[in-house]
This record gives C-alpha cells, sequence and structure tokens, in this order.
C-alpha cells in the first residue's frame, strides 16, 4: 500500500483492520486496530510482535486515547466522509493539547483538496482513497501559498511574518 508521509509518497507496512476482519488471531506485522477493540484487549496486543496503531472515529473521545499515547507508534483518524471533520479536531488535540509526536494517519474518504488543511492540524501520512491518484494528490500539498491562522503544523501565520 502506498501513503502519503512527510510530503512523499511511500510504500507502507501498516495494515488497518475494521471490527469485522479481526479473528482470534491477528495478522503478523504492524496493525491498525479500531480503538474500541484496542480498550478491550490492551493486553494481548502489547505482547504481540510488530508495531500497533489505533484508529480513532469521530465518535470516540479523545481524552480516552490520551491515557495511553506511549503505547501507539500511530493513530489513524477515520474520516467516513468528506463532511465529517470531526478528525480535524481530534489531530489537534492529539497534538496541541496531549503533545502526541508519532505518526497521526487520515484513513478513510480522504481527497486531495483535504490534505492541506490536514496537514495544518497535525496529520502527518495520509491514505487516499483506492480510487485516487495519489501522484496528482501531492499537489494539493501546495494549493495555497500562505496560511492566515496559526495551527499545529507550526508555520507562522502571514500577519506575524511582517
Amino acid at each position: 500500500m502506498r501513503v502519503i508521509k512527510e510530503n512523499t509518497v511511500v510504500e507502507d507496512s501498516w495494515q488497518r483492520l475494521q471490527a469485522t476482519d479481526i479473528g482470534q488471531t491477528l495478522p503478523q506485522g504492524d496493525v491498525i486496530v479500531p480503538f474500541r477493540y484496542w480498550q478491550e484487549h490492551q493486553a494481548e496486543l502489547e505482547q504481540r510482535p510488530g508495531r500497533l496503531g489505533v484508529c480513532l472515529d469521530g465518535d470516540d473521545n479523545t481524552e480516552d486515547v490520551a491515557e495511553a499515547l506511549s503505547k501507539f507508534d500511530l493513530i489513524a483518524l477515520d474520516f467516513p466522509a468528506f463532511k465529517d471533520g470531526r478528525g480535524y479536531s481530534h489531530a489537534r488535540l492529539l497534538r496541541e493539547r496531549y503533545g502526541y509526536r508519532g505518526d497521526i494517519r487520515a484513513v478513510g474518504d480522504v481527497l486531495r483538496d483535504q490534505l492541506f488543511f490536514m496537514r495544518r492540524c497535525g496529520i502527518s501520512s495520509f491514505h487516499l482513497r483506492e480510487d485516487k491518484d495519489i501522484d496528482d494528490a501531492m499537489n494539493g500539498f501546495s494549493d495555497f501559498s500562505v496560511s492566515y491562522q496559526s495551527a499545529a503544523d507550526g508555520v507562522p501565520p502571514v500577519y506575524k511574518q511582517r
């Protein structure tokens, strides 16, 4: 699977599992599990080989995951539809309030038009929908040359550059 990470298209080893995909045995390697599954199976997940990621949906409480941030190599934020922006709030809270420095990944209905804004909120990697051109999506990061607000990406807004 190819993702955008640190403004580069890279091959990625993470396997995102849906609640319905999880049987008795998890696959080998790096996995992203639903947050609710992690809550119910913390001990066994921490013992398995491979890196561990967790996926938050809009209904999950950011405070609940904040208590265990050191356990996750990656936090995926599910954007189920273009109009659902709760993942942006999760990203800002994770970066600014809780100080998470690991990889925050946008998954789900991720489109080129959102990438610039997602990165400004603190999202560091992006798994685009399968029907979208990942190479063309890279152009989304340069759609805007200045920013008017402060954000989690640390880029000073234009009014502070005077």
